[in-house]
């Protein structure tokens, strides 16, 4: 027997969370209006312009949306496994039979449009994930489980890479932050943003030398927050161990009695002293883990050697392993060049248009910047530009204050879910759109790396926009057809 919900899930679909996906589709629109029109063109409805396109893209999404709402969401569960592998094949195809556009050959010719399997990839693998964590006494704090679930997060953004789309696949980094949720050691996470300053601070300031000594000062601090973490972890995780104690007496002089031989005696590479400090912290506790049961000396030996290696290969894959394109952008970034013309061409002209646009903005279809196309790609992944230049601080704003409510329903949506399916499906869509948002308007204004990412909703194009609306009226479903408690139960 079908519950009332199954039975009306439209008049059950959370009109909150529908409406904002309303609203940020006209204004999406209104906005590819402003970047993509010609000054004095007020025909926005024919199929040659970007903005009669884009309205077909809408019709389609809502009548996707439409078709998702009317079918069971037990297929969902039943059939992700299936939806999953089928994806991962696409994308082992897709650079095989994909044109070649600007360097990516990650875009299916259709005839009539250019679809991106990767953006409907990211519904496949959150179905996956959410069936994977579903299982019987399945949980992330095992390491074997967690490896389970990083597999399937992993799988296609390797295969995404191949297509030389870099952008879409970092994109499944999101699945983190649900994996967080969901019971992943916070250790794990502790790594991830640890790795994230070795690599800034060793690359922003490899090439600084060090008063007095013969060191960079990237490497220096880089081989000192490790020394650091590593006590910090001792003391967190094995209260009881005394190495804690003697690693903070032996680094601490080693580095004090380094600094002033170096500065009074003779220069020389004090990062060779934290190095070996490094290597014999993790030697020490590597010996110490052996005949122990539970091995976390030997799992913060790990940490200590692979942080090590991992400042070391940080420029060798900055030089070696990224494109041209990508590394010059990560240095701009970074500011360790000034580049306007080149690769900081798009966020420097980016940054020009939003300022201009001022508290109140200069209006719909009056931006200058844009109407004169300074800026590439205003429509699609600096779309955010035309919004700041014609609505201004205020239209901005807005639009992110939209954003914020959407991902706030959609969190408070996946908490009150009565399935551990539905929960963590849940989240991984409102962790690939907050991606999203943050990634594409943080590049807009200079603050991330420019790395091709749309804003959902905004930036035009079909695929972006019908993934973004698959992966939601999935859940809207999920939510419609959940059996609510009886009164009093």
């Amino acid at each position: 027997m079908l519950n009332e919900n199954e039975k009306y899930p439209l008049f059950n679909i959370d009109w909150v969370v529908l409406s904002l996906y309303l609203i940020l589709l006209v204004c999406g629109w209104f906005s590819i209006c402003g970047a993509s029109h010609e000054l004095g063109d007020t025909n926005f409805f024919e199929w040659s312009t970007r903005t009669g396109k884009q309205l077909v893209w809408i019709a389609c999404a809502l009548a996707l949306g439409f078709v998702i709402m009317m079918t069971s969401d037990r297929y969902y569960d039943t059939l992700a496994g299936f939806f999953y592998w089928l994806m991962m094949l696409v994308l082992l195809v897709t650079p095989f039979i994909a044109k070649d556009i600007k360097g990516s050959r990650s875009w299916v010719s259709l005839g009539f449009c250019n679809i991106q399997p990767a953006e409907f990839a990211k519904c496949a693998t959150a179905l996956a994930v959410a069936k994977l964590i579903d299982e019987y006494g399945f949980t992330l704090d095992k390491m074997r489980n967690f490896f389970k679930a990083a597999g399937l997060v992993l799988l296609p953004m390797v295969l995404i890479v191949l297509q030389r789309e870099t952008g879409s696949a970092l994109v499944y980094l999101a699945f983190f932050l649900m994996f967080y949720r969901e019971g992943m050691p916070g250790s794990i996470l502790f790594i991830a943003v640890a790795a994230v300053v070795y690599f800034v601070v060793g690359i922003r300031f490899g090439t600084t030398e060090l008063p007095g000594t013969l060191s960079s000062v990237g490497e220096f601090v880089v081989l000192t927050l490790i020394w650091l973490f590593t006590i910090g972890m001792l003391h967190v995780y094995v209260p009881r161990n005394k190495s804690a104690h003697l690693f903070s007496l032996v680094g601490a002089g080693a580095i004090i009695l380094s600094l002033l031989v170096s500065e009074f005696i003779i220069p020389f590479d004090i990062s060779w002293v934290l190095l070996a400090l490094c290597i014999f912290m993790a030697g020490y506790l590597a010996w110490q883990s052996l005949g122990q049961r539970v091995n976390t000396c030997l799992l913060i030996a790990v940490f200590t050697l692979g942080s090590t290696a991992f400042l070391y290969t940080a420029d060798f894959a900055l030089n070696n392993v990224l494109e041209p394109h990508q590394r010059v952008r990560i240095q701009v970034l970074l500011g360790m060049n000034e580049d306007n013309r080149d690769a900081g061409y798009n966020v420097n002209q980016s940054k020009i248009a939003i300022g201009s646009g001022g508290l109140e903005g200069k209006g719909f279809m009056n931006g200058t910047q844009t109407k004169l196309k300074y800026v590439p790609e205003q429509d699609t992944d600096f779309i955010f530009c035309t919004v700041g230049e014609e609505q201004g601080f205020l239209g901005s704003a807005g639009v992110l204050l939209l954003f914020l409510c959407m991902i706030l329903r959609l969190i408070y949506l996946s908490e009150r879910q009565v399935t551990t399916f539905a929960r963590v499906y849940g989240y991984s869509v409102t962790s690939i759109l907050l991606f999203h948002v943050f990634i594409n308007v943080g590049m807009v204004m200079g603050v991330t790396p420019v790395i091709g990412i749309p804003l959902p909703f905004f930036s035009y194009g079909g695929s972006s926009l019908w993934g973004f609306t698959l992966m939601l009226f999935i859940f809207l479903r999920m939510d419609a057809s959940r059996k609510r408690p009886i009164l009093g139960a």
